[in-house]
């Protein structure tokens, strides 16, 4: 069944069709044992159904179930031939969760929005079932560029934190994410906090924007504002799973940013952030550190925690995808230390221009990114803002870019971008609890990673962004079904187990 909110161009596309390739010879194939059939926990996957879902440009197909293709018997596959071998034996990481950013300009476009249309994103992003399911998500601590204004929750000057308060939030932000974690359901929904800027008062230069350093007699009073921000949203019933601790530390930016570097941030979370949660009741709360691009994490991750008083508080190291895409460093840092956790927590395509919405390109920089970074060991992936007006904002110092779903706020128009059917090739079919298998492709035209959910599917995502067919086998050892990836595609492919 295709998801009912899924738009290109306000159609909704709701016709299963189903194409047979002809005259091809190649094959899909999943490794495994030699000598008997298939199998994981008992499962025997080479004696069940394959159904193929797939969005491919230049056509209508967006999520589209394309048809459902057997297996048949094949013990090793020509040289010649393409393949994808699948080993759903060997596992690697666990899955915590895909989702986006609920921003306060995600917040704000949605309730300039009529009720029906506010339904539909709801739907379209969080109902694992008629949407793409959402499970993960991150919100922001104080304001950030896709805000308004700037704002903090403190008076100036007000080191105690008496003054405390989120109502700003409780307008838009709060009641948004709320709503969107009734919809993808409480215990399958994953939220982490980022703060962009302490309050102006506890800088260096005296400002929220353009960078700048928290001042050493406020480190305290700054890692009290965590624990208090996390309580007063929790007690505004939104839960708080963990946090990173600062939005891209080393950029000097026009909107609210601050600076660290790998041995201030290391220093902050050993002697005030981990022990002021731990204090407060909130040592369940996970810790990320770094929250900035590829290019240098290994360098901050490797700074922190091999210093063993810093490394018991953290739990993962977070990473964005701008300045180039360095998703070699993400498996440095699995490498270097396998028992930390991995995520993507931002990233987007920009600066906006609505004539350019529909450009394929957007689309296929999310799953190539989504497929490298899983490979390389990451356990979530986090896209940026999930909604966005008909400008790219709102955002307070004009930094607009692109939302895999605009909403034109005059007429109510919703547009999905190329790139919510990317992402959603993966966030509907791999679910928190899947476990990440080998997928191995035979040609550089196709990219795949594989995943084993904990209900027994196996889903295969192949994504090809040549200007050429690729005729190609799935292949589980000794059994085989063949299809075809169209150019400039992504297509996932769920493997059920026969009885």
């Amino acid at each position: 069944m295709i998801p009912a909110p899924l738009l290109r161009r306000g159609r909704i596309h709701a016709r299963v069709r189903h194409f047979f390739v002809k005259g091809i010879t190649s094959f899909v194939f999943l490794a495994g044992f030699s000598g008997y059939a298939l199998s994981a926990n008992g499962r025997d996957f080479t004696t069940g159904q394959i159904s193929v879902y797939l969005t491919a440009k230049d056509t209508d197909q967006r999520l589209t179930k394309t048809g459902d293709l057997n297996f048949s018997d094949l013990s090793q596959p020509d040289e010649k031939q393409t393949a994808i071998f699948v080993d759903p034996t060997k596992t690697f990481q666990t899955v915590l969760g895909i989702g986006g950013a609920l921003t306060d300009a995600s917040a704000e476009t949605f309730y300039k929005l009529p009720e029906d249309q506010r339904r539909q994103i709801l739907q379209a992003y969080f109902d694992p079932q008629n949407g793409i399911g959402y499970s993960l998500g991150r919100t922001h601590i104080n304001s950030c560029d896709f805000s308004s204004e700037s704002y903090t929750y403190v008076t100036n000057g007000d080191t105690n934190l008496t003054s405390f308060d989120i109502s700003h939030d409780l307008k838009y932000r709060i009641p948004f994410i709320k709503e969107a974690v009734a919809v993808a359901g409480k215990n399958d929904f994953t939220l982490f906090v980022s703060p962009w800027s302490p309050p102006a008062w506890m800088k260096d230069n005296d400002d929220m924007l353009h960078g700048g350093r928290l001042k050493p007699e406020f480190f305290s009073s700054w890692a009290d504002y965590y624990a208090k921000f996390i309580k007063a949203y929790e007690k505004a019933g939104v839960s708080i799973w963990g946090l990173t601790v600062q939005n891209e530390p080393m950029a000097v930016q026009t909107w609210e940013s601050c600076n660290y570097t790998a041995e201030e941030e290391r220093d902050f979370v050993k002697n005030y952030l981990g022990p002021t949660l731990f204090k407060a009741g909130l040592g369940d709360k996970k810790i990320m550190v770094w929250d900035h691009n590829r290019n240098l994490m290994y360098q901050r991750a490797e700074t922190v925690l091999d210093d063993p008083q810093a490394a018991k508080y953290v739990w993962g190291v977070a990473f964005h995808w701008y300045v180039g895409d360095h998703f070699e460093n993400v498996k440095r840092v699995q490498e270097a230390f396998p028992k930390t956790h991995l995520m993507l927590t931002e990233g987007c395509n920009g600066p906006f221009d609505m004539a350019a919405i529909n450009d394929w390109k957007w689309g296929e920089r999310y799953g190539t990114s989504m497929i490298n970074d899983f490979n390389n060991g990451a356990v979530g992936w986090t896209d940026w803002n999930v909604l966005l007006d008909e400008e790219g904002g709102p955002n307070h110092v004009q930094n607009f870019c692109f939302a895999p779903v605009h909403a034109d706020t005059k007429t109510g128009k919703l547009y999905y971008m190329d790139s919510y059917y990317y992402i959603g090739h993966f966030s509907k079919f791999i679910r928190p609890g899947a476990k990440r298998i080998i997928s191995s492709s035979t040609t550089d035209d196709l990219l795949t990673t594989a995943f084993l959910n904990r209900d027994g599917k196996i889903a295969v995502v192949v994504m090809n962004s040549s200007d050429t067919n690729q005729p190609f086998l799935l292949w589980i050892k000794n059994k085989a079904a063949k299809t075809e990836s169209p150019a400039h595609s992504i297509m996932t492919l769920v493997v059920s187990s026969g009885k």
